[in-house]
């Protein structure tokens, strides 16, 4: 069963979500350094990737302009949010704030 993107952002652990899409260079570079961030920080984050083409109503709602656009939520609530490319410490400190 297809967990709905609310199921998802409203676990126990903090939920990384990546908006993306397939013809973004950045999003790309950004691969590694979230597959390193998820062996790093293991079951405590949840990190997912959401295409803004194929989910162009939820990345609306997101008010997502730029891609990649990165949002933090805890438990439903978005806490952080970030366009652009970010490094694996500044995920790592917002996802530890």
């Amino acid at each position: 069963m297809k967990k709905s993107f609310n199921d998802i952002i409203n676990q126990n652990v903090p939920v990384l979500v990546d908006f993306t899409a397939d013809w973004c260079g950045p999003c790309k570079s950004m691969a590694p350094v979230l597959k390193q961030l998820k062996t790093e920080l293991k079951d405590t984050v949840s990190i997912i990737k959401i295409n803004v083409d194929k989910n162009k109503s939820l990345s609306a709602k997101y008010q997502v302009q730029g891609v990649p656009t990165f949002i933090i939520f805890k438990q439903g609530k978005q806490v952080w949010r970030q366009s652009g490319m970010q490094t694996i410490t500044q995920l790592k400190q917002a996802l530890n704030s």
